[in-house]
């Protein structure tokens, strides 16, 4: 019986599904530090842009007779033109008082002297970025602080930095792409050692048993270790199967044979009739149990051969004619003719002990059922394909059992009173399944029974 392995999920989908992850989480991070990289260059920029508006403007600022002027230098706002025309605000301031430019512009404080002060912000609903910066101005009998702010709405430098996330996502999707393949391609190359190793033992025959000796990767060393240990007690077992059941067959045949001679002996020698009437009932019963005993050590030793087949090119004639040349002084015993009709050959490719010990135990329940003075005919084809028809003349399998009587112990209805145990069918239906062919009974209808085995 071959069992379904208990399947969870797949490797390779595990793998791939692993590295593809890995993948994505890569674009994505990617993705994220370049944006936030690009928007901090981008910033860096545009706060150089807005330090070196503010610096110009200051160093415009002069103090002229306590007032003070600004004379606006045209690159200070030059510089902050843009292919998006962001709007641009000013303010300048004297010790707090706003000399010129736009009121609401947010007031930064600035220390006189320190580096320019960047600040994000809002104005008239827009994200701006403001720089603000300090000078003291002195003259004769003055001294005024001087702050000047200078904002720029942040329209051109959101496109800037939507045009580079686009870009990034495209490289992004690209890599993600290229990773997909690569993680494809890692994957088959991983799995393929462990496709290797499940081809080579589904490719073996049921009785090699060898280790493996093909290379495999080192993460595999302990699996195929396992399994070879694991095929060396197989072997060591099914070994000690077989000649565990050759010598039962032995030691139970033998001391019964045994038995059975001294009870035919004593029988010959007994007169009175109730004695010989229960030796002749101990003889049928040493008769009853070497039989079931034999025909249950053939059903474990064809049950264990089944699986592990030992095919050989055999001539199915040939192991017909010796069947029969065996059997015929047991034929003799009850005026059975047996019969072989057959082609010049038949070869088939089976294992010989199965082949013999199915067809032995077809011809012996044909001699079990047959009366006396009939005959048996044994015909050997090879058309339609490899098959063995064996008809007696007994009373045939009764009907509504017909199709049942190969299991196991069963018996029909009119064998009451034969010697038997009920597994000479299912042997010989084991036999022919196991070579993929059949066992189909019928009942001639000139009477008797027809078995055909087939290959």
């Amino acid at each position: 019986m071959r069992e379904t392995a208990n399947v969870s999920g797949s490797l390779r989908a595990r793998l791939a599904l692993t590295l593809i992850g890995g993948a994505a989480g890569i674009s994505i991070l990617m993705f994220v530090v370049v944006r936030s990289y690009a928007a901090q260059i981008a910033q860096q920029g545009q706060d150089r842009i807005l330090e070196a508006s503010v610096t110009s403007i200051l160093d415009a600022a002069i103090l002229r007779d306590g007032v003070v002027e600004v004379d606006f230098p045209y690159a200070a706002f030059a510089i902050l033109g843009t292919e998006e025309d962001d709007r641009v605000f000013y303010a300048i301031h004297q010790d707090g008082a706003l000399l010129s430019g736009y009121e609401s512009l947010p007031v930064v404080p600035a220390r006189v002297g320190a580096e320019v002060t960047h600040v994000s912000g809002e104005m008239r609903g827009a994200s701006i970025r403001l720089a603000s910066a300090s000078r003291i101005l002195v003259g004769a009998d003055l001294r005024t602080q001087v702050t000047v702010s200078v904002a720029q709405t942040r329209d051109a430098l959101q496109v800037t930095l939507n045009r580079i996330s686009s870009n990034v996502a495209y490289y992004g999707v690209g890599f993600f792409l290229l990773s997909v393949l690569v993680a494809s391609w890692a994957t088959s190359t991983t799995i393929r050692p462990l496709e290797r190793l499940t081809h080579s033992i589904t490719r073996r025959g049921p009785k090699d048993l060898t280790p493996v000796a093909q290379p495999v990767p080192q993460e595999m060393g302990p699996l195929v270790s396992s399994l070879n240990n694991f095929m060396a007690r197989l072997s060591t077992s099914l070994s000690q199967s077989e000649d565990f059941i050759a010598e039962a067959a032995h030691r139970v045949r033998t001391p019964l044979a045994t038995v059975r001679s001294h009870a035919e002996t004593t029988l010959q020698r007994v007169e009175r009739e109730d004695n010989r009437q229960a030796l002749r009932a101990m003889v049928r019963a040493i008769d009853e149990s070497s039989r079931a005993a034999g025909q249950l050590l053939d059903h474990a030793m064809i049950t264990f051969r089944t699986d592990h087949l030992e095919r050989e090119a055999l001539d199915l004639v040939a192991i017909v004619q010796d069947l029969v040349i065996r059997l015929t002084p047991i034929a003799e015993m009850k005026d059975i003719a047996l019969t072989v009709v057959s082609d010049a050959e038949v070869n088939v490719a089976a294992d010989s002990i199965l082949l013999q010990n199915a067809l032995r135990n077809l011809v012996d329940n044909a001699l079990k059922y047959s009366p006396v003075e009939s005959e048996i005919v044994i015909t050997v084809s090879a058309s339609p394909g490899p098959r063995v028809l064996v008809e007696d003349e007994g009373p045939g399998f009764p009907p509504d059992q017909i199709n049942n009587l190969a299991t196991r112990f069963l018996r029909g209805t009119n064998a009451t009173g034969t010697i038997g145990s009920g597994l000479g069918l299912t042997i010989a239906q084991d036999v022919a399944q196991a070579h993929g062919g059949t066992l189909r009974l019928e009942n001639r209808p000139e009477g008797g029974a027809c078995v055909i085995f087939s290959l």
